[in-house]
């Protein structure tokens, strides 16, 4: 099964280099630079996880969350951002979120990071199917 990636990043640079690692680790990836386009994308490609930027012109991360919770999508969300707001980073974390990363990050953390979180969902997903 190909894991699918969603980026959402209102820096074309940071999109162009998520997209880019994931693709060689062999992730299906999307991209999006707005609320609106990344609310498209994960009720159509249903990814498995969601690299969200927490400051975006228009809808902010924290909105994309909410709303992302309001339509019942299903999305599991990493926050980025640039700011050390621990306050959003609480919020996130209370709409779900299910980690964070400071920018600039350590692009081999975040490769780590998000290839253990698939595995163990994916794992954890095939167990309960087949128990």
């Amino acid at each position: 099964m190909t894991h699918k990636l969603l980026i959402v990043d209102d820096q074309f640079g940071i999109r162009v280099l998520l997209k880019e690692v994931f693709e060689k680790d062999g992730y299906e990836t999307y991209e999006a630079s707005n609320g609106k386009q990344a609310l498209k994308l994960i009720k159509e490609k249903q990814p498995h996880l969601v690299l969200l930027d927490m400051k975006i012109p228009g809808m902010d991360g924290l909105e994309i969350l909410r709303e992302i919770r309001e339509r019942n999508l299903e999305a599991n969300v990493i926050m980025m951002t640039a700011y050390g707001e621990l306050e959003m980073i609480n919020e996130a974390k209370k709409l779900g979120a299910i980690a964070h990363f400071a920018k600039p990050f350590d692009i081999d953390e975040v490769r780590g990071k998000i290839r253990d979180f698939l595995t163990e969902k994916i794992d954890l997903c095939l167990s309960n199917k087949f128990s």
